[in-house]
């Protein structure tokens, strides 16, 4: 199932910094990516920089399907290396999110039972 870009709300704000339209790209493009890699069904998403100084600390907030918001901040001297790193932390949230769900299953209880009734041991 691909993801309708016409519906997404992806935003991207910033208090001291211009950012420009190349950065946005992509920033959209990956996190495009990253929402069809784990779980395909991006609700939102909204990135924000502030400048610390020297740095910049980057806020990333991502709403998918019917998981809580996954948020991250990673702070870096430039913007581009600042947003990557606080994105594949939500990358890592979301993959330990897909895991959890996947190994969330009930344990067969036929399991170890041998074809006349009795259990191995």
């Amino acid at each position: 199932m691909a993801i309708d870009d016409d519906d997404l709300i992806i935003t991207f704000e910033s208090n001291h910094h211009d950012i420009g339209d190349s950065l946005r790209a992509h920033g959209r493009a990956e996190i495009l990516k990253m929402a069809e890699k784990y779980f395909d069904r991006l609700i939102a998403a909204k990135v924000h920089f502030t400048g610390e100084g020297v740095t910049t600390r980057c806020s990333v907030n991502v709403q998918m399907g019917g998981l809580p918001m996954i948020s991250a901040e990673a702070s870096a001297k430039g913007l581009p290396l600042a947003f990557n790193q606080a994105l594949e932390k939500v990358a890592t949230q979301l993959r330990r999110s897909k895991r959890e769900l996947r190994e969330d299953k009930a344990e067969r209880v036929d399991k170890g039972v041998l074809p006349d009734g009795s259990r191995m041991l």
